[in-house]
């Protein structure tokens, strides 16, 4: 299997530190608000990779953190007059009601920064006593670009273009080098939320929460970090700094993946922006595994662009893999076709070829596209063998396993006598040309959670 590495440039052979057993990390949430879609496909892609990486037998660790401590959070507080501390629970719990009704259930440690305060110190004290931190009066202790020498690789930048490095809490007219980063606040407020530690009272820095989990959990190297594009500078840029410059190990993680941003007309999804859809709002829309194709479609490193027209075209597409296996399902015939059984051996091997170049979804479902395609073909003229279409919709239940794009409740769902009965009454009425009777029959199928949809071959029932 080849995986896009940030840190190379260049596709490479995926081979874990300890033979088949991964260690991964992906940037959580910063718990100050609700969740959108532009998060919430990071969170897909990395879900879905992880499950592919168990179906091809490796044992994985997925780690992702909760930030519920930061300048935003305690500014969002004050605003609300809250606590920081109420105010993170309060959104953690919605960010993990999102993820359970996205079916992303693949994590599997949810590390707090607050949980973590003890690593974070050490961290800190390890990085002072090796000469890469300073102290400045008043503001907090901050690490020092200069003397890491190669500051910038993972973003392709020098240590001077780094000059321009901004993040949540890295301003001080007295740093040294204005891309030096935060790695403890002082605290001088006793509202806001704070630990005692030997520098000095106060909280943690964005980056530093990251690596002082990761290394409690994987230690000063691991597989893969994973996060939005968005992230590599500074703040991976930043972790890396400070985990090689504590350990002295390099490299900090061996495979870098940063998922492609989600716009919206072009441009970045994003709260600042005010262009966002949240999760809970697009689910009120449209059913999870609609926004968990959207995701799919799209090669992970790729920009996705949002918009209510390729929305329509992720429904129908959608709805066309259902009305697939429900047209599978009705396969009783005990004659094999060979034509069929190579179709379906060629379908799991390029399925799963495409997915080992780069994971690349966009292409593997091209073949399973191109598959439904040429077996409604040969169905219109022949039907399969029940071994056949058992071993088609097993396929479809596995990818879905990885992917969760189908409802199988929708397409395994019993058509009731009486709804049969209606659509049979609709088709004498259509034929009689009785058009309103035809419409009522229509609404009152709709009433009872049903659709009937006019093909070539006759009604087709679905559930809505």
């Amino acid at each position: 299997m080849k995986i896009y590495n940030t840190l190379s440039g260049k596709k490479e052979e995926f081979k874990p530190i300890k033979n088949k057993t991964v260690n991964l990390f992906v940037c959580g949430p910063t718990v100050y608000d609700y969740s959108h879609i532009g998060h919430d496909r990071n969170y897909i892609v990395f879900d879905s990779f992880v499950k592919y990486l168990k179906y091809q037998g490796f044992k994985v660790f997925y780690l992702q953190n909760i930030t519920d401590i930061d300048d935003k959070i305690i500014a969002r507080a004050r605003e609300k007059d809250v606590s920081p501390k109420d105010l993170a629970l309060a959104f953690e719990k919605e960010y993990l009601k999102d993820m359970k009704t996205l079916g992303v259930n693949s994590v599997s440690k949810y590390a707090r920064a607050t949980d973590h305060i003890k690593e974070i110190i050490n961290q800190v004290k390890k990085l002072q006593e090796k000469d890469f931190a300073y102290k400045i009066d008043g503001d907090g202790i901050y690490f020092n670009i200069a003397k890491f020498k190669n500051y910038g690789k993972l973003a392709g930048r020098t240590s001077l273009d780094a000059e321009d490095a901004v993040s949540r809490i890295d301003y001080s007219k007295d740093k040294k080098n204005r891309g030096d980063f935060c790695l403890w606040k002082f605290s001088f407020s006793e509202s806001e939320p704070s630990w005692p530690a030997p520098f000095g009272q106060g909280r943690p820095g964005w980056h530093i929460e990251d690596t002082a989990i990761t290394e409690k959990f994987f230690g000063p190297q691991y597989d893969i970090h994973g996060g939005a594009r968005d992230l590599i500078f500074p703040h991976h840029e930043a972790e890396i700094a400070q985990m090689e410059a504590a350990s002295g190990k390099s490299p900090l993680v061996k495979y870098w993946m940063h998922v492609g941003f989600l716009t919206v007309n072009g441009q970045k999804m994003s709260k600042s922006v005010g262009n966002f859809i949240t999760i809970s709002d697009f689910l009120k829309r449209c059913p999870a595994n609609y926004l968990r194709f959207f995701v799919a479609k799209s090669l992970w490193r790729s920009p996705i662009d949002y918009s209510e027209s390729l929305l329509i075209e992720i429904r129908a597409t959608v709805e066309k893999m259902e009305e697939f296996l429900r047209r599978i399902k009705l396969q009783k015939s005990t004659k094999s076709a060979k034509e069929v059984n190579t179709l379906i051996k060629n379908l799991k091997n390029d399925f799963f070829k495409e997915l080992e170049d780069d994971f690349n979804t966009p292409q593997a479902f091209a073949v399973l596209f191109d598959f439904m395609k040429k077996i409604n073909q040969f169905l219109d003229i022949n039907p399969i063998s029940k071994k056949q279409a058992g071993d088609i919709y097993k396929f479809f239940q596995e990818i879905d396993k990885i992917f969760g794009i189908v409802d199988f409740k929708k397409v395994n769902k019993t058509v009731p006598a009486e709804i049969k009965k209606l659509v049979k009454e609709r088709e004498l009425h259509r034929k009689n040309k009785e058009w309103q009777k035809a419409d009522q029959a229509r609404m009152e199928i709709e009433k009872q959670g049903f659709v009937v949809q006019d093909s070539e071959n006759g009604p087709v029932i679905k559930s809505i």
